[in-house]
C-alpha cells in the first residue's frame, strides 16, 4: 500500500510530463502548418492546463505566435537555403544590367564625338566651340575636327605671306601638327585666299594704275600636293562688274622658276600658251586655240570666269552678264544667247529697255573643259593672277576660292590635238595677240 501509494505521483508525474512533451511536439507542428485552426492549438493546451489552466493557456497561446511570427518572417525574407541564396544573386545581377547609370559627357572624347563631328562644317564647329569647353578642346586637338575641315578646304592651297609660301598642313611632321593653332589657320586661309598680294590688297580691285599691270592672287596651287590626291581640286572663281578696257585670267609658274604661262580670255573664248624665250629683247612664243564664242569687236567682257585645276589637268569658265548677242541686238529683232544658241522672242520696238531685258534669256555658265596638262609648268608651284591691257577704272573681286566649279568640265579632244593649235610670235615690236 505505501509502495503503491509512493509510486502513484511518480507515475502522474511522468504522465503528465508526456503530456506536456505531446503537447509541445503539437505546437510545433501546428506552427510548421499555418492552416490548422487556432481551435485546435487551442484544444491541445486546454489537455495540458485542464480545467484551471486559462492562465497558462494564454502564455502558450502568445508563444505559439510568437514562434509562428519568427518563423514566417525567416521564409519571407529568404532563409540560407541554396536556392533562395541563387535566385537574389539572379535578381541583383538582372537589376545591376538594367540599372540606367549616368555617364559624364567627357566619355565621347574617346572617339564617339570625332565621328559625329565629322559631319560638321566650319560654322558648325565654332557654335560648339562657344557652348562647351571640353569640346573646343577635342576640336582643336592635332588630327582633330578643325584640321579635319580645313584639309577638306584648303589641302593643295598655298598662302603668300610676307614673301614665303605657307601651305595649310605646314611641313606635314608631327610637330608642326602638335603646335599649330588649327581654327586660327582655318581662319587664315578663309580670310585671304580670295584676295591679291601686293601692290594690291583685298578682294577688289577699283582701279588700275599702269598698262600691262598685273594682279596675283595670294593662293598659289601645288601642283604636287594636288597630284597625291586625286579627289582634290581646286577652283577660283572672278566677277567682272566693270572693265575699262581688256583683262585675262592666268596661271603661270614663275614662283617655281619658269618662263610659261596659260592665259584664258574670256572676250575671244581662246586659251593661250605661252613661253618666254628671251629676256632681252623680249621674245615670246606661243600656241593658242578658241574653244568658247568670241564676243563681238570691241565688247567688254563684265560677268564671271573661273579656273579648275584637278588631276593635272585645266579647265576654264565664263558667264556673262549680259549675252553680248542680246547687248548688241537691233530693236525688233530676234535675240539668240550666244553661249547656248538658244533664242527668243523678238522684242518689240515699243518696249523700253528694262522690258526688254525680262525677255532675254539669262546667259548660262560655258566652258572650255579640260584643255591642258601641266607640261608646260616647271617646278611645283603656280601662281594665280588677273592681266590687265590698259589702266582704268575697273571693278573686279576674287568671288570665291573653292574646290568645285559650276558645272563639271568635259574633256575638250581637240584640245589635246597640237595640229588644233594655232602658233604665235611676239616681241617688243610685235606684241601678241589674238
Amino acid at each position: 500500500m505505501h509502495l503503491a501509494a509512493r509510486r502513484r505521483p511518480f507515475s502522474q508525474a511522468a504522465a503528465g510530463l508526456r503530456t506536456i512533451t505531446m503537447s509541445s511536439l503539437s505546437l510545433f507542428k501546428s506552427s510548421m502548418s499555418p492552416s490548422r485552426s487556432s481551435s485546435s492549438r487551442s484544444d491541445s493546451l486546454g489537455a495540458v492546463g485542464g480545467t484551471g489552466g486559462t492562465k497558462r493557456k494564454g502564455i502558450w497561446d502568445k508563444f505559439s505566435e510568437n514562434l509562428l511570427g519568427h518563423w514566417s518572417k525567416r521564409r519571407n525574407t529568404g532563409a540560407a537555403t541554396p536556392q533562395v541564396r541563387r535566385a537574389c544573386e539572379e535578381k541583383s545581377a538582372e537589376e545591376a544590367v538594367t540599372a540606367i547609370v549616368p555617364l559624364p559627357f567627357s566619355v565621347l572624347a574617346d572617339g564617339p564625338y570625332f565621328e559625329v563631328a565629322s559631319w560638321l562644317d566650319a560654322p558648325d564647329l565654332a557654335r560648339c566651340d562657344q557652348t562647351c569647353r571640353l569640346l573646343k578642346g577635342l576640336n582643336a586637338q592635332p588630327c582633330g575636327p578643325w584640321q579635319s575641315v580645313g584639309d577638306a578646304a584648303f589641302f593643295g592651297m598655298e598662302l603668300d605671306v610676307g614673301g614665303s609660301f605657307l601651305p595649310f598642313e605646314g611641313d606635314g611632321s608631327l610637330k608642326a601638327r602638335a603646335n599649330t593653332a588649327w581654327k586660327g589657320r582655318y581662319k587664315l586661309f578663309h580670310t585671304e585666299a580670295p584676295t591679291f598680294s601686293a601692290p594690291f590688297s583685298g578682294s577688289e580691285i577699283k582701279a588700275v594704275e599702269h598698262p600691262d599691270e598685273v594682279a596675283y592672287c595670294r593662293c598659289r596651287l601645288r601642283t604636287d600636293l594636288l597630284a597625291s590626291r586625286a579627289d582634290r581640286g581646286v577652283y577660283v572663281e572672278v566677277e567682272i562688274r566693270a572693265n575699262a578696257d581688256n583683262l585675262s585670267l592666268a596661271v603661270v609658274d614663275f614662283e617655281g622658276g619658269g618662263r610659261s604661262s596659260v592665259t584664258f580670255s574670256p572676250e575671244t573664248g581662246a586659251v593661250l600658251r605661252e613661253r618666254k624665250v628671251r629676256e632681252s629683247p623680249r621674245a615670246i612664243e606661243g600656241t593658242y586655240i578658241h574653244l568658247l564664242p568670241a564676243a563681238p569687236p570691241g565688247h567688254r567682257f563684265e560677268g564671271v570666269m573661273g579656273l579648275y585645276l584637278r588631276n593635272g589637268h585645266l579647265a576654264f569658265f565664263r558667264r556673262w552678264f549680259v549675252s553680248p548677242s542680246a547687248a548688241t541686238a537691233p530693236e525688233g529683232t530676234a535675240v539668240e544667247d550666244g553661249a547656248e544658241g538658244v533664242g527668243s522672242s523678238a522684242a518689240p520696238a515699243e518696249l523700253n529697255d528694262a522690258d526688254r531685258t525680262d525677255m532675254l534669256v539669262e546667259p548660262s555658265w560655258e566652258t572650255t573643259g579640260f584643255c591642258t596638262d601641266l607640261r608646260w609648268a616647271s617646278g611645283q608651284r603656280l601662281s594665280l593672277c588677273l592681266a590687265f591691257r590698259d589702266d582704268g577704272q575697273y571693278n573686279v573681286r576674287i568671288a570665291r576660292v573653292g574646290r568645285n566649279p559650276p558645272i563639271s568640265p568635259h574633256r575638250s579632244e581637240a584640245a589635246y590635238q597640237d595640229s588644233k593649235w594655232n602658233h604665235l610670235y611676239g616681241d617688243d615690236d610685235h606684241p601678241l595677240a589674238i
